[in-house]
């Protein structure tokens, strides 16, 4: 089982900024976190980081033949990326919408997701944890 979590732009900056919506951890945190729980459930998992549109789109594109399942957060591109929405449009696996903070507690414009029509669900507002729980449930989903 292949999975790969894409995280977008100034989550490589998780620990230093806006600690009182994303917490004092740090992405390189998450990422051995979920490579812990990768191991445990023998789950082949990438991570990829960037604060480059293209690069993540290249990312997403080169995922559709690889992957078994999508996991993004795409940051500041859920709201703005059509570039993004219409990579994720061409794939045919999962894919689940990932965000730290509840996105609907926050500014208004962060209320409108390019991503949640395409994806098979959406988990927001877990902190950390939500990444364990994308896993957790693309996991059972490829399972089934």
């Amino acid at each position: 089982m292949k999975i790969i979590i894409l995280n977008g732009p100034n989550l490589n900056l998780l620990g230093e900024r806006e600690k009182s919506q994303y917490g004092s951890f740090t992405l390189k945190d998450v990422e051995t976190n979920c490579k812990q729980f990768a191991k445990q459930n023998n789950i082949d998992l990438s991570f990829f980081q960037s604060n480059i549109e293209g690069e993540l789109v290249e990312k997403i594109q080169s995922s559709r033949n690889r992957e078994n399942g999508l996991i993004i957060n795409a940051g500041g591109y859920t709201h703005t990326s059509v570039a993004i929405h219409d990579a994720l449009k061409i794939l045919k696996i999962p894919i689940i919408e990932l965000h730290i903070s509840n996105i609907y507690n926050r500014e208004e414009f962060r209320h409108k997701s390019l991503i949640s029509k395409i994806a098979r669900g959406v988990i927001c507002g877990f902190g950390e944890n939500g990444y364990i729980m994308a896993l957790s449930a693309m996991k059972k989903y490829i399972e089934k």
